[in-house]
Order: structure tokens, then C-alpha cells, then sequence
């Protein structure tokens, strides 16, 4: 970090209020882009308290000088950086902004996007649908939550359109919008495909986004329930650690311990139980999460080892019409409710059931018999006839 930039992101005011000053009236980019590459070092306050001060250094003489920072772009200064722009905006600046949008770099559109959430002009709809589905995630973030702001209904509908795809990838990009979006309405269709997709863990890692996990348990228990499963099979892997601080979920889990628990709590308790304790004795979950992150783990496990799991609770989520069932089926070992999956038709259940009774030692002849009988498709076939 070069002396200007320790001075504007350090205590000495002096320092800081003079070379903020210099950065906007002389529209220095290259120092600004200095500051966008100390992003991932620097502490959120300090990015915080650097964007105050670039902020209180801006005036109507200098304000316009902003458009040329938007070359680079960052989340920490993308508030600042349209707030003020809107403060002072006329028609003149408007229209400018809009042509950039149209024809400036997915850096620049990515801040025009976030200015018109603050100046709500309809002309900028056309250009927040284009590039509200982008491959560049923050510009369309941007696009989706300036939408929602205007209560777009066209994008909204494509949307969950989406969520109905084939494509995991098309699917995923209907709830990336949803989540930034922040229409509360989304979350059933969200549950839904989420029950249905390859992508379940990645769904269930947005929706606390959208709808406070805790509330949704209390409101939909078996949805609120399935989607904290979900979190719970994703976390370290699809879904970053930090989510347990996000999510609250040592909350979470000790309500539910201490209440009234049905077979599907049972389940997600020992499904978390097993997890937890897998990421505390693989240093590699842990290694590079912050001291937060890594105290909040070792809490949760301590709350966990606890908890006395009743398994037969669990048992009786070993039924083909359980959302909970794959689960039930890596924590159960009631050999002879397992076997009664071999009949139906799931021929994924039915596989997974014939794969964890081999894994039990109590896959008889007769067991795999039922099994192939049930299976039909040939690469499911195959694998169960290697059992």
C-alpha cells in the first residue's frame, strides 16, 4: 500500500481529509483503483470510513468527476459514488448516466445500474432487463434490486420462469434475481424449485437472504425445516461457513432442541450433529475463516454434542413421500424400514436405499432382486448391479 493511500485510510484526519480532496478534485483514477485492489484486505469499517470521507470531499463543483471514477468498480464505493451523483443529478446528468449504461463498460453500467435505484426514470427499464440476467454478477444484482425497486413485474415474471428450466445454470440465474429483487411473494416458488433441483443446496443458500430462516421455520416448518437441511448439507462446500453467523444458526438449532421435535427436526439435529462434527476435525473447513467464523463452528458443536438424538424419530422419515428421506437414509440403521424403499417409483431412492443397505452389510439377494426389479432406467441399472 503506497504512503497516500495508508494516509486516506488511516486516523490522522488531516492526512485523510487532504488526499480524499485530491482524489476527487483531480479525478484520480489510478489512486482509486489502488484503493478497489486493498478490497480484500481491508477491514469493512475502515472501507466504510474511507467512503465517508471520499463522500464529504465531493461538492457541486467537483461532483461530476465521479463518472470517472466508475471505470473500476467496487460494492464498498458504489453507494457512495451514486447517492452523490444523485444528489446533485439533473436531466442533463440523467441522460448521460443513460448513455453510459448503454454503451459504457459492465464496470460503468454496474454503477449506473445502482443510480437509478436512487433516480427512478423509466427510460433506464429497457437497459435494467438487458443486463438484469448478465454472467457479470454485481451488475446484474444491480439491475435486479433497482427492478424490484420499481416493482418491475415483466422482469419478475421472467424470472420465475426461469425457475421452471431444464438448465441448472438458466435456473440459477431466475434466483439470483429473485434474492436481489427482495419481493418477499418469490420465496414459495423459490421452496419449490428448490425441492426439485440438482442445485438444492445452492437455492436453500439464498433464500435466508430473502426471508429470515428462523421466521420461515416458525411459518412453514417443514419448508423452513428443508431449506436449513439443505444449508446444513451445502455448508463448507457450496455454501460459505460465514453463513452460520449470517443465518444465525446456533439460534436456530437451540430452539429447535429445545422444543417440541418431530421426526423431521430429529433428522435435520442429527444431519447437523454429523456435520459439525465433520468441520471441526477436518482442518480444512476451517483453515482460512476468520477467528468469527471459527468460534461460531466450535459453539454450534458444543450446542450440538448436547443434543441426545432419538433415532427411531428419525426412522419414520424413511417413507418415499419425505422430503427428508436421503437424509434419514446416511443417519439410519434400521435395516428393515430401508428395505421397504426398494419398492416404488423413485428409482433414485431406490438405488440410494440398495446402496446404503450394501454399505450396512444387509444387502441380501433377495433385497437386490427388488431393487433391479424397480429400476429401469440403464445407468441406474448398472450401477446396481455392481452392488
Amino acid at each position: 500500500m503506497n504512503e497516500r493511500l495508508k494516509k486516506l485510510t488511516g486516523k490522522n484526519r488531516a492526512d485523510y481529509e487532504q488526499v480524499a480532496h485530491e482524489l476527487i478534485d483531480n479525478t484520480d483514477v489510478e489512486l482509486f483503483k489502488e484503493l478497489i485492489n486493498q478490497d480484500d484486505f481491508l477491514f469493512d469499517f475502515i472501507k466504510q470510513n474511507v467512503a465517508e470521507r471520499l463522500e464529504k470531499a465531493c461538492n457541486k463543483s467537483n461532483y461530476r468527476n465521479l463518472l470517472k471514477l466508475m471505470v473500476v468498480y467496487s460494492p464498498f464505493y458504489d453507494d457512495f459514488i451514486t447517492s452523490t451523483l444523485a444528489l446533485y443529478s439533473d436531466e442533463d446528468l440523467t441522460d448521460e448516466i443513460l448513455e453510459i449504461f448503454e454503451n459504457g463498460s459492465e464496470d460503468e453500467k454496474t454503477y449506473c445500474a445502482k443510480y437509478f435505484s436512487h433516480i427512478q426514470d423509466s427510460l433506464a427499464l429497457p437497459l435494467l432487463r438487458e443486463y438484469a440476467f448478465s454472467e457479470n454478477t454485481l451488475l446484474a444484482q444491480n439491475c435486479a434490486s433497482t427492478l424490484g425497486l420499481f416493482n418491475d413485474r415483466e422482469s419478475y415474471n421472467k424470472a420465475i420462469e426461469k425457475l421452471s428450466s431444464n438448465d441448472d445454470f438458466e435456473q440459477f440465474e431466475g434466483v439470483n434475481f429473485l434474492i436481489s429483487y427482495g419481493d418477499k411473494n418469490a420465496v414459495n416458488p423459490l421452496l419449490n424449485a428448490m425441492k426439485t433441483s440438482a442445485m438444492s443446496e445452492n437455492i436453500a443458500g439464498q433464500i435466508p437472504y430473502l426471508e429470515d430462516l428462523e421466521e420461515l421455520i416458525n411459518k412453514d416448518t417443514n419448508s423452513g425445516l428443508l431449506v436449513l437441511n439443505n444449508i446444513i448439507n451445502g455448508l463448507g462446500e457450496i455454501i460459505s461457513l460465514s453463513s452460520v453467523i449470517d443465518f444465525n444458526l446456533w439460534e436456530i438449532f437451540n430452539s429447535i432442541s429445545s422444543g417440541n421435535r418431530n421426526s423431521t427436526a430429529e433428522t435435520v439435529l442429527a444431519n447437523a450433529k454429523n456435520k459439525f462434527e465433520t468441520l471441526t476435525e477436518n482442518d480444512e473447513y476451517l483453515f482460512d475463516e476468520d477467528k468469527n467464523t471459527k468460534n461460531e463452528v466450535y459453539e454450534i458443536k458444543k450446542l450440538l454434542d448436547d443434543v441426545t438424538i432419538n433415532y427411531s424419530l428419525v426412522d419414520n422419515e424413511l417413507r418415499h413421500d419425505s422430503d427428508f428421506v436421503y437424509t434419514a437414509l446416511e443417519i439410519s440403521q434400521n435395516t428393515n424400514k430401508i428395505k421397504e424403499l426398494l419398492n416404488g417409483n423413485n428409482q433414485t431412492l431406490v438405488l440410494k436405499s440398495a446402496e446404503t443397505l450394501k454399505n450396512l452389510s444387509a444387502l441380501d439377494e433377495m433385497s437386490r432382486q427388488t431393487a433391479l426389479l424397480n429400476i429401469s432406467d440403464d445407468n441406474l441399472k448398472a450401477v446396481a448391479y455392481s452392488l
